[in-house]
């Protein structure tokens, strides 16, 4: 028997569905200038679709970004794959507000009318099966556009005076909506950010189910008692979701604010994280990601006494450990998944990627340079291939980010997952309802 979803109208917004051959209604203004290494994957036609090798040439070799496929699977059937984007494309409200940001970048690139065309240029020519967009405060534009292409979509915008959320958009002739869920931290005394969790379920392989949460982090970089809250918050619901639907595994999606060599990283990836060993206003790792900084064009000013600042800021009051991890007197925060990073375990270019795996940048203004975009995944998924990033000397050329050929301050992130048979795993029954 099948089920419906009980997401509420304000969460869940259902287009009219109209085939795929109307996306030939939209031309595409700008080219794409993506790359694919290995064209030898049967699962990976969408690529050849729109990657041109003369559009690769106008566009010249700097702005082309490669796909890396992963390293051999574990023996047995892999067949059931699906593309993940995470995306934050600069809410059109915030380049008003935060002009100083984009003072190297032409007005012409800051226009929306001319980001939306590159960006759904952009995702139309990926063509994943599942979206996660963050800084969305022009949902009903992109819909019209996607819903044209196959994609159904919800959107949730922030609490308070922020006009922009998150958006997630699926391709309906492959996945069904299971169910739908909406964060307000608020609720939970955690700022005016929000997240978004659906359970998915393969239309032609009625046993893959997955868990697929979006987030957009806190930025405050002296609030990680709110980051690592939110990041909590966000884990257990996607755990719980989880275990309601079989153990089905999880796709954590978003900008999480944080760099990979923050506390916060080592908490996603460990599960835990003593506070006590660091100080609040340095969990995120930003501070460190000035242009200036990573460029090694000046030293910042009082750099040297960050470990003596850490060490006399350690302390955490009993609130700040209620919020960071949801009981006072406490001071281990957890989060209940295992989770790796799809880019981290799919190998890419020294010039692309630190020495852990993660991408370089992601993110390029300019008061940042750096990454804070993640894809998560847990156990019953692998990832087999990524969409590369771009090298730091490509994207100082740019002076900035929007570009020509790029819509957003951040890049997005592209990866290809598998499932994969988890012993032990519970088999979801059909007859499985929604409470």
């Amino acid at each position: 028997m099948r089920r419906c979803c009980r997401a509420g109208s304000s969460w869940l917004t259902t287009p009219r569905f109209i085939t795929n051959a109307t996306t030939h209604n939209f031309h595409p203004i700008f080219n794409l200038c993506f790359h694919r290494n290995n064209t030898s994957s049967p699962t990976a036609s969408y690529s050849r679709r729109w990657y041109n090798p003369e559009q690769s040439r106008r566009c010249g070799p700097d702005t082309v970004r490669h796909w890396v496929e992963g390293d051999s699977l574990p023996p047995g059937p892999h067949q059931e794959r699906f593309t993940v984007v995470s995306y934050n494309i600069l809410g059109d409200r915030n380049v008003s507000n935060h002009g100083d940001l984009y003072r190297n970048v032409a007005p012409t690139y800051l226009d929306w009318d001319h980001r939306r065309r590159v960006i759904c240029e952009e995702l139309l020519g990926l063509n994943p099966d599942i979206i996660c967009l963050q800084e969305v405060d022009k949902y009903y534009d992109l819909l019209n556009i996607l819903e044209k292409a196959g994609y159904l979509g919800s959107y949730k915008r922030r609490t308070g005076g922020s006009v922009d959320g998150c958006a997630m958009f699926w391709k309906a002739e492959k996945f069904l909506l299971l169910e739908g869920e909406s964060i307000e931290f608020r609720q939970y005394g955690l700022r005016d950010n929000v997240a978004q969790l659906s359970v998915y379920e393969m239309r032609e392989a009625q046993s893959r189910r997955l868990v697929v949460g979006n987030i957009h982090v806190l930025y405050n970089p002296s609030r990680g008692d709110v980051k690592l809250g939110q990041i909590r918050f966000l884990s257990s619901r996607a755990h719980i979701l989880s275990e309601k639907w079989g153990h089905v595994p999880i796709v954590l999606a978003g900008d999480y604010n944080s760099t990979p060599q923050s506390p916060i990283y080592k908490f996603l990836t460990s599960s835990e994280l003593n506070l006590m060993l660091h100080n609040r206003k340095e969990l995120s790792g930003q501070r460190r990601c000035h242009p200036s900084q990573v460029l090694g064009l000046r030293r910042e000013k009082g750099i040297l006494f960050v470990p003596m600042d850490r060490f006399f800021n350690s302390r955490w009051s009993e609130e700040e450990m209620n919020v960071a991890i949801g009981a006072p007197k406490c001071h281990i925060a957890m989060h209940p998944l295992k989770l790796n990073s799809s880019y981290a375990m799919v190998k890419g270019s020294l010039t692309t990627r630190d020495n852990g795996g993660e991408p370089l940048a992601t993110s390029y203004h300019s008061n940042f340079l750096g990454t804070v975009d993640y894809l998560w995944y847990s156990d019953g998924l692998a990832p087999t291939k990524v969409l590369d990033t771009l090298p730091i000397n490509v994207l100082k050329e740019t002076g900035g980010l929007p570009c020509k050929k790029f819509g957003s301050d951040h890049l997005s992130l592209v990866s290809e997952f598998v499932f994969l048979e988890v012993e032990g795993k519970n088999e979801a029954t059909e007859d499985r309802a929604i409470s």
